[in-house]
């Protein structure tokens, strides 16, 4: 596992950050989201939510993992969508 996925599983672990896509866009709206992990195997309407969501509310979107991968590092099974909602997180993940 690389050291995203490791250190998505902390987060998960300190409560860091929110998943599935309805929690993850109610949460951009309120601008509590400060960057979303799309699974790059998600649907194409889920994709097409999540980013004109994020580029309306001007958050990063990153899709260079599986819905496998994100599932196993955050300890959850089927998860599409992860959104970042800690800062101190957030600055751990784009290092």
């Amino acid at each position: 596992m690389d050291k995203i996925l490791s250190n998505l599983g902390l987060c998960a672990r300190a409560r860091g950050l929110v998943d599935g896509t309805d929690i993850v866009c109610s949460q951009m709206a309120d601008h509590k989201i400060k960057l979303v992990f799309l699974a790059k195997d998600a649907s194409e309407n889920t994709k097409k939510k999540i980013r004109n969501k994020a580029n309306y509310y001007n958050v990063e979107v990153q899709e260079s993992y599986s819905s496998i991968e994100l599932s196993s590092a955050i300890g959850k099974e089927n998860r599409m969508v992860v959104g970042i909602s800690n800062e101190s997180f957030l600055k751990i993940l784009k290092k």
